[in-house]
């Protein structure tokens, strides 16, 4: 049988020695510069609807814009680095920010729904890759 053997360069390979051990926080840098450029969009998206084309005179006191955020880097129970762009709860007025979002993205009864989640996913998607593989390279170059 016959047998092949590769040997790798020893800077690459002090290079990857080095990644594991900061893999954590490379995935956690990566993963948020990526979630920055989806809240982005999200933000622009939220302030394009929120009171646009309504009958009556906009209530909006930008509570809903304002709480916005995202998420710091967490570990799922799957082994999975999540970061989520998501509203802080609660609000001044005791109504939650997830409801309100809720009826804004998908309406009610008298209401048409106004989506601002669902196209921010889909417009960011191929920057926010491209972002995380630049940072990505960043992390790894200063290695």
């Amino acid at each position: 049988m016959a047998k092949a053997t590769m040997k790798m360069p020893d800077e690459f390979l002090m290079k990857l020695s080095k990644l594991g051990d900061k893999t954590d926080e490379i995935i956690s840098n990566v993963l948020e510069a990526g979630g920055e450029v989806v809240l982005d969009k999200v933000k622009s998206n939220l302030k394009g609807v929120i009171g646009n084309n309504t009958k009556e005179k906009s209530r909006s006191t930008g509570e809903l814009v304002s709480s916005l955020g995202l998420s710091p880097t967490k570990l799922d129970r799957n082994g999975n680095f999540n970061v989520k762009v998501g509203f802080n709860e609660p609000r001044g007025d005791g109504d939650a920010n997830a409801k309100i979002a809720n009826i804004l993205e998908y309406g009610k009864s008298g209401q048409p729904p106004k989506p601002f989640l669902k196209p921010a996913k889909s417009a960011s998607r191929k920057a926010c890759i491209e972002t995380m593989k630049s940072e990505l390279d960043k992390e790894i170059e200063k290695l």
